[in-house]
């Protein structure tokens, strides 16, 4: 089952679980210079210019993540691709496994602009750039 935290939450349950793993799905340019959560891995769930759905990406987890019962946690730039890429893994045997809802920047606002309204960012949560 997929479970849906926002940033917040997200961010409580890295702290109190060692095990967490956060599991960044955007762009290797998003993932750099929008910036990252810290010790986010990144695994592209789609990659720019193409947008095709990375063929490698349960491959790529599985590297990372060898137990199917730790608990992931995937972000997006608002979500929607996180889900996608949760409910691949939910078909591969991953049992915990949590979207971040709002993303790392959040939904649009009336002016067409990300993180003023929810997101990691947003939330003023801990971020990085490389």
């Amino acid at each position: 089952m997929i479970k849906n935290l926002d940033p917040k939450e997200s961010w409580t349950l890295l702290q109190e679980n060692s095990n967490a793993v956060l599991i960044d799905v955007r762009t290797a340019i998003e993932h750099s210079f929008v910036g990252h959560p810290p010790k986010a891995i990144h695994i592209p769930w789609k990659e720019f210019p193409s947008m095709q759905i990375n063929d490698q990406f349960v491959a790529q987890v599985e590297a990372v993540v060898k137990e199917k019962n730790t608990p992931i946690l995937l972000l997006c730039r608002s979500g929607q691709r996180s889900l996608a890429a949760a409910k691949k893994l939910e078909d591969y045997g991953y049992q915990f496994l949590i979207n971040i809802a709002e993303g790392f920047e959040g939904a649009l606002d009336d002016k067409k602009h990300r993180g003023n309204i929810d997101g990691w960012g947003f939330h003023d949560l801990p971020w990085i750039q490389s």
